[in-house]
């Protein structure tokens, strides 16, 4: 079996996972089930219509409860607007093609909404994404077929491990906002001629290091590059950068964090600030107005009436052909000024830009990054950099027998490759006791800390490690559900993290509290933490700067102090998906002045990962006995 046959059988179970957990959610849960879940708006109220091309009917809708209620509706998904009058046939399949804050326009396959769309309260059902699945499973096919082809192979056989990269000579880069390890990528990056890997740690710069090389490919070589990422999140976070640096930035698909920056990135709003655009309007506006007549002749009137509103239809239709035309001139012209484009992975094949080639193609957070949904950017570009940190959580995979595909494109690179990979070694985040063990376990001792971040903690004479050892305590963990909770060393978190909180108080009088996050591995306990920190009036005063989430959600993020509670203790040594050492190399490196860890030593102690950890923190007279605060 080759190596896309096997990617593609690995595609194939967690496509069926997926598509299974999906189903037992959609399709037996109530309405109200779905709408917690993320997977439905529901009510939802419809704000405006619009014919877009090929006569299909763009609806923009609103919800109106559940405005707190993360979501999976995104640009692109496809979606269903329903009837709760009847909800299995009263509806109309779609895609979005607009959702930002409350809103969002979905795409239908009707010129006309259906008369049951006045009949009871509307809602959008998110419906499974097999698009993605589509695209990557054709990319997949794609790259098979060209391996053997001599030039637009070559790209898939490095990456694939059949041929080596080759560099090209370049001169040192003269940025001098980099540090060493930084320009040293970006010369690594400007010199290859397939593939340079950025391998970088937490707070290392790695933005950075990549805005830099894309602003010297487009100015220097004039190159049009294309930037992805598996989020939206990092997606636009690269695209701000980009643009506050004066390149033309393209950003394909809705920007995630709400800013006008970015809204006047899209193609939506490049498209509608484009000088022809008005003439469109004018153009949609007849073309409504013919609708609206011939709306007004019914399907059963006489002959004549039917051949008027049979006439009228046709004249909105020719309208609306120039219409396209003139989109496809603006379109054209947006594309051909754009020196960056920005997307998400699948998003790079959207069908605006589906036909578009560039020498280059930046994947960043590639470590999190599912392999067939890499292949769809690189085979438009000759060359691809991939950055990111394998070192950290790998791209989520839902079933157990596709697990293959936790192995990224990225970390087999820097297995095959080494002569492509720069790592950045020097990191702006955490104190150097914070960093040591990650810098030693991961990184082979070789990340060191800055000077301005080297020894910085919340206060003179206050240690910024403590690991606090709940061995003996009783504090065990208990079945909760599907989960696990361990609700005495919950409430000995939130006891703690109010000391410190008042401790902080009296030093800093009404100066702001340093930023906080309280992380466990387990949703329940999460959950638990939550309510337990409402119930604490010191942690409630200051909740604008307090955040409580699983290790998944903080990955990127930072904060001053990090709290982790490990959750697990029990007789059988179990630590479950700990195991995943990884996982934990993001907790720990969320911090910059102060980390606290809250475990069961007998328990943890059992994987040498932990029982390492465990003798690293008593070496630097951080380890701690809970006993010790019983006055708490």
């Amino acid at each position: 079996m080759d190596y896309f046959e096997r990617l593609a059988n690995l595609l194939k179970t967690e496509q069926a996972e997926d598509r299974r957990l999906y189903r037992e959610m959609a399709e037996t849960a109530s309405v109200n089930l779905r709408r917690e879940a993320g997977l439905a708006w529901y009510p939802v109220a419809i704000r405006d219509t619009e014919i877009t091309r090929g006569d299909y009917l763009t609806v923009e809708v609103e919800r109106t409860t559940g405005l707190d209620i993360a979501h999976q509706l995104r640009f692109g998904a496809s979606a269903a607007l329903f009837s709760n009058h009847d909800a299995q046939n009263d509806r109309l399949e779609g895609t979005i093609s607009f959702q930002g804050g409350n809103r969002l326009k979905i795409t239908l396959r009707t010129d006309e909404l259906p008369d049951w769309a006045r009949n009871g309260k509307l809602g959008i059902d998110l419906l499974f994404d097999d698009n993605s699945y589509s695209e990557m499973f054709s990319a997949l096919r794609l790259a098979a077929s060209l391996t053997d082809k001599k030039e637009e192979g070559r790209l898939v056989r490095v990456l694939t491990g059949q041929q080596k990269p080759e560099f090209g000579d370049v001169a040192a880069f003269p940025d001098v906002r980099l540090n060493p390890s930084q320009k040293a990528a970006v010369a690594s990056i400007l010199a290859a001629k397939d593939l340079a890997i950025v391998h970088g740690p937490p707070g290392t710069g790695k933005t950075t290091t990549l805005i830099s090389a894309i602003l010297a490919m487009v100015r220097r070589d004039k190159e049009k590059v294309l930037v992805v990422a598996p989020s939206n999140t990092a997606v636009d976070l690269l695209s701000e950068r980009l643009a506050e640096q004066g390149l033309n930035v393209l950003r394909i698909g809705n920007a995630a964090r709400v800013s006008d920056r970015l809204q006047s990135l899209t193609l939506d709003e490049k498209m509608a600030a484009h000088s022809s655009s008005r003439e469109i309007k004018k153009l949609k506006k007849r073309a409504s107005e013919f609708r609206d007549m011939a709306h007004k002749y019914k399907r059963n009137y006489g002959k004549a009436e039917r051949d008027q509103r049979k006439a009228l239809f046709d004249e909105a239709r020719s309208v609306m052909k120039e219409v396209e035309r003139l989109e496809q001139y603006i379109l054209d012209d947006v594309l051909e000024k754009a020196q960056v484009v920005t997307a998400t992975l699948v998003g790079a094949n959207h069908y605006t830009v589906k036909s578009l080639r560039y020498q280059t193609a930046v994947i960043d957070e590639a470590g999190q990054a599912l392999e067939p949904a890499c292949w769809i950017p690189v085979l438009k570009a000759q060359r691809v950099i991939l950055a990111g940190d394998h070192c950290q959580l790998p791209p989520t995979v839902k079933s157990a027998e596709a697990a293959g595909l936790n192995t990224t494109l990225l970390e087999k690179n820097v297995a095959l490759h080494p002569v492509a990979v720069t790592l950045l070694d020097e990191q702006y985040r955490m104190n150097s006791t914070i960093m040591g063990y990650s810098s030693e376990v991961f990184y082979e001792g070789r990340l060191k800390a800055h000077g301005s971040v080297a020894g910085h903690t919340l206060f003179e004479g206050d240690g910024p490690l403590a690991f606090i050892d709940t061995a003996g305590c009783g504090y065990d963990e208990q079945p909760e559900g599907t989960g696990l909770v361990n609700p005495e060393e919950a409430a000995f978190l939130i006891r703690h993290a109010t000391h410190m909180v008042q401790e902080l108080e009296a030093r800093n009088g009404d100066g702001d509290l340093p930023s906080m996050a309280i992380i466990s591995p387990y949703r329940n306990q999460v959950h638990l933490l939550q309510q337990l920190l409402e119930h604490s009036a010191v942690l409630r005063r200051h909740s604008d700067r307090i955040s409580v989430n699983t290790i998944d959600s903080f990955q990127g993020q930072e904060r001053d102090i990090v709290y982790i509670g490990m959750t697990r203790s029990n007789t059988d040594n179990k630590i479950g998906f700990l195991s995943d050492i990884r996982r934990m190399n993001v907790a720990m490196t969320r911090a910059r002045k102060k980390l606290v860890v809250i475990g069961d030593s007998a328990t943890l102690s059992r994987l040498p990962f932990y029982g390492g950890f465990i003798t690293y923190a008593e070496q630097h007279g951080a380890y701690l006995s809970a006993w010790e605060f019983v006055e708490l």
